[in-house]
């Protein structure tokens, strides 16, 4: 039997079956965990939160300890889009955070550790995070909680662990300076205990749940993404597979290293090229002297009341830490689209990837969806530019094209309050052109896979998309 890495995460994500749990009673688990946890969400006044100040010098809301997060202002310029300078709040922690998810072989089926959790901003109060989710301040204590369940296993040098995946990679753009997380899978190979509120999943049962709204939370989603399936060879050794022929595509697509329409080099220099034309200057400024931006006595917005505004409030959740604290949080305007059209060429499925530039970018260009529109930019409007292929995604019908996967997906609700976005995967025809504007290109999921390894690549709108695609 094969026993590498990338055999053993496409087997477990081609497994449905869980004597531990099926998918069905995960669902009844999950209502459990949300009825018998104590949790309010309140919204209050900025004079309201304990900790949290707004700096006399800079008008930054900042926590008392240094730590955590602040929110600040940063003007922009570049020669990117319309737009070429504006000012906005932005969320600055710098600190790298852990993402980590600790998986088991079991009877020959790698399983996941995965956590019931509940997040101050979430939608729907308990969605599926990662065994480990946790901020530098988190598990250094500075809340002066308990340590998080399962830290050691990430932080101590072991014999019972391998390291299957590591990977730094990228928080929203828009959103957050420069913010990067350690995304990290581990196998442990000693007996582990399920602690309360952690459960054994498939990987394939994650990406079923994927197909629901608002179930698995932002962090499970880019781990998850970056896993690598390795190539063709792995087909011939798993047998006969039960699949639709658009699951058996994503596989292909997944798999295939030669069939792409552009090779490597292209699109590396492709890339190289936007970064070298883009320019990105980013300053820092007091957040009392953003332009546009207005505060009440409840809320930080902008003045035409779009994009985001910044709030405050109250948690209060059982089982967390620390039970009971006050913080910002960033709420969006309204829901967005994130859309990544598909086409088969050369026999083989790819997806049209489009060069974006964002303002808290580490590297000025991420590879992004077809189509990213936060916060309602996509309405009539509401937006200082056009998006290309709207069209497709907002009538399929008259454009040819098939809508392969559509569900809301929530943005992380420690940090952005009630947010989620349409996550939508559709399938052009035929008649859709493979020549494409230059900041958009084609690639495979075998490529786009072999970016997501290294650092700043993906931008995390991709990796949370392209997590939900499944192959059984």
């Amino acid at each position: 039997m094969n026993s590498s890495v990338e055999y053993n995460f496409l087997k477990s994500a081609l497994t449905l079956e869980n004597p531990f749990l099926s998918t069905a009673g995960f669902m009844d688990w999950l209502d459990e965990k949300k009825a018998n946890v104590n949790h309010k969400i309140t919204p209050i006044k900025f004079s309201e939160m304990s900790n949290w100040v707004f700096n006399e010098q800079t008008g930054n809301l900042e926590h008392d300890s240094g730590k955590f997060f602040s929110i600040e202002g940063i003007k922009v310029k570049t020669n990117w889009g319309k737009v070429s300078q504006w000012s906005q709040p932005i969320i600055n922690q710098p600190e790298i955070g852990f993402l980590g998810i600790i998986t088991k072989n079991i009877d020959g089926v790698l399983y996941f550790l995965m956590q019931a959790k509940i997040e101050p901003g979430n939608i729907n109060a308990v969605q599926l995070s990662p065994t480990l989710q946790a901020t530098k301040s988190n598990y250094t204590q500075v809340h002066k909680g308990t340590p998080p369940n399962y830290l050691a296993y990430f932080l101590d040098d072991r014999e019972d662990v391998t390291v299957l995946l590591d990977q730094l990679q990228s928080e929203q753009g828009a959103r957050f300076f420069k913010k990067r997380n350690r995304n990290i899978i581990i196998e442990v190979t000693s007996e582990i205990e399920v602690k309360e509120d952690f459960c054994w999943l498939t990987l394939g049962q994650i990406k079923q749940l994927l197909t629901l709204d608002n179930v698995i939370n932002m962090d499970t989603r880019t781990v998850i993404s970056g896993i690598p399936f390795g190539d063709l060879e792995q087909l011939a050794e798993l047998g006969k597979i039960k699949q639709t022929k658009h699951e058996k595509a994503l596989l292909v697509s997944e798999l295939d290293t030669k069939n792409g329409l552009n090779s490597m080099e292209r699109i590396i220099s492709w890339i190289t090229k936007h970064k070298a034309f883009a320019e990105l200057e980013v300053d820092k400024i007091p957040l009392s002297s953003i332009s546009d931006w207005k505060k009440d006595e409840e809320k930080i917005y902008h003045e035409a009341l779009k994009y985001f505004s910044v709030i405050a409030v109250r948690a209060e959740i059982g089982n967390r830490e620390v039970h009971s604290w006050t913080q910002p949080l960033v709420k969006s305007a309204q829901e967005g689209i994130i859309a990544f059209l598909v086409k088969e060429i050369n026999g083989v499925l790819h997806f049209l990837v489009q060069a974006k530039l964002e303002s808290g970018n580490f590297d000025i260009i991420e590879l992004a969806p077809t189509v990213q529109c936060l916060t309602g930019n996509y309405r009539k409007g509401e937006s200082e530019y056009e998006v290309p292929y709207l069209d497709y995604v907002l009538d399929t019908a008259s454009k040819n094209a098939t809508v392969r996967y559509s569900a809301f997906q929530s943005e992380e609700g420690g940090r952005f309050f009630e947010e989620q976005n349409k996550n939508m995967i559709i399938e052009v025809g035929d008649d859709f052109d493979i020549i494409v504007p230059e900041k958009y290109i084609w690639m495979t999921l075998n490529q786009i896979k072999t970016f997501i390894k290294f650092n700043n690549y993906l931008n995390i709108q991709s990796r949370s998309l392209l997590s939900a695609v499944k192959f059984v």
